[in-house]
């Protein structure tokens, strides 16, 4: 198979990221620099920074309530907390999609390239859902405004349609399919309201039920099956 999809399969992160890390000469195998695109078996001595790989690793999957205050990243020297100092688990896993700094809720942690390679990709559609409360009392208006979608002047686009439930009269329940940078926040903004508290509690038809901040829980048998079908992949044995 091909170098990336390998490093992948073993839990280094994403293709992406394999191809970042071929690219800046920090693999090698059988003792030389990696070129991009390049097949292997397996069988080669294939290292990372030095480091040897251990082979395919069991694909993990794992729901955690990110907290409020942890930026979803594994190196960042201006961040206060990151998720590689929150997070722990007995093998490495990363995130799979992201959530910004100031938000909280259900982030999928795993060790499989090819599923965070497809919930990374903007233009699957995969559904992410999120509760949200705002600093203002919200108008009809400005929730068929933001559910028939919105154009988001600094970043030149206009948001897919979204289905968007009221709550109260400062919150909403919000279901999207994109996932574009700070974009609830962006699409409040746009309508002038400013978020107070943005929770996500579901992607795909994995949920946060049952988890508190800074909990998690391994995903197994039919959820872990469900979700995989979901993402457009076949479930690992």
């Amino acid at each position: 198979m091909r170098l990336n999809r390998y490093l992948a399969s073993c839990g280094i992160g994403s293709r992406r990221e394999a191809d970042r890390l071929i690219g800046e000469g920090l693999v090698t195998v059988n003792g030389a620099a990696a070129a991009p695109g390049m097949q292997v078996t397996g069988a080669e001595d294939i290292r990372v920074r030095g480091k040897a790989l251990q082979g395919e690793e069991k694909k993990v999957v794992v729901a955690w309530y990110k907290p409020v205050g942890v930026t979803t990243t594994e190196r960042d020297p201006h961040a206060k907390r990151t998720v590689a100092e929150a997070f722990s688990y007995p093998i490495r896993l990363t995130y799979a999609g992201r959530l910004d700094r100031d938000s909280e809720g259900l982030l999928l942690m795993t060790n499989d390239g090819d599923l965070i390679e497809a919930m990374m990709r903007g233009s699957s559609g995969h559904e992410k859902e999120y509760v949200v409360r705002t600093r203002q009392k919200i108008s009809d208006a400005q929730l068929k405004e933001m559910a028939q979608g919105i154009y988001l002047k600094d970043l030149q686009v206009k948001t897919r349609p979204c289905r968007i439930t009221r709550l109260g009269d400062c919150s909403f329940r919000i279901v999207l399919t994109q996932g574009l940078n700070r974009q609830i926040r962006r699409m409040c903004h746009a309508v002038g309201l400013e978020v107070k508290m943005l929770k996500r509690v579901r992607v795909l038809n994995v949920t946060l039920s049952g988890l508190q901040p800074g909990m998690q829980r391994k995903i197994d048998g039919k959820e872990r099956s469900d979700l995989y079908q979901a993402a457009g992949l076949t479930p690992p044995q």
